[in-house]
């Protein structure tokens, strides 16, 4: 199969607007296997309206408090196990969203890192361009790589900084695969090039 799993480095971060990118233009099904926040928006929505005629597995969780995922669950009284997170059969490829960035709790032993351990997908990381974006875009890149997670790039978000983007490929030794400025509403998926990168080829 072909896929990705895209995370943050942060919450709020853009990783649904690079989703439905990649969504739309590599013809792929989506995935927001955890939804948090559900009384206030759903990313599996927003990615149907923005990439349309897309298939969109639904979530395997969906919780209403807007937290992470194990403080969500908790709240419903539920428990998040690994094991029934697994992939969707699909027809094509696949982008699954993660919910906030990798080190995020899913239950009270288990970080989302591990789970992504286990679908044997590449990791697109989606940062800001702005200040701060070094130390938290390493950050992951440096959790990614401690356990052995092929990382496929980063993509930035917000106004093109070029000594960031250099920093970030420096330091982390991963490249930014792609910058997206601002984007003026409503947003549409035709109007941005398609991403110069193809989805990768996975063993999962």
């Amino acid at each position: 199969m072909r896929g990705v799993f895209v995370t943050g480095t942060d919450t709020g971060i853009g990783k649904t607007l690079v989703s439905a990118w990649l969504t739309h233009h590599w013809r792929a099904e989506y995935w927001k296997p955890l939804q948090t926040g559900a009384t206030e928006d759903s990313d599996s929505d927003t990615v149907a309206a923005l990439a349309p005629g897309a298939r969109i597995h639904p979530p395997a969780h969906v919780f209403q408090a807007p937290l992470s995922p194990h403080a969500a669950a908790r709240l419903e009284g539920a428990a998040i196990a690994l094991d029934g997170l697994k992939l969707p059969a699909t027809d094509g490829p696949l982008v699954v969203e993660g919910a906030g960035g990798i080190l995020v709790p899913l239950n009270d032993t288990a970080l989302t890192v591990d789970w992504v351990e286990t679908l044997g997908l590449p990791v697109l990381v989606v940062a800001r361009s702005g200040l701060g974006t070094i130390n938290h875009t390493l950050l992951t890149l440096e959790a990614l790589k401690r356990r052995h997670v092929p990382i496929l790039g980063v993509v930035m978000n917000g106004p093109p900084n070029a000594d960031n983007r250099a920093a970030i490929e420096h330091f982390g030794g991963t490249r930014v695969l792609a910058e997206i400025p601002p984007l003026p509403e409503p947003v549409r998926m035709d109007t941005l090039p398609p991403p110069a990168f193809s989805c990768p080829e996975v063993s999962a």
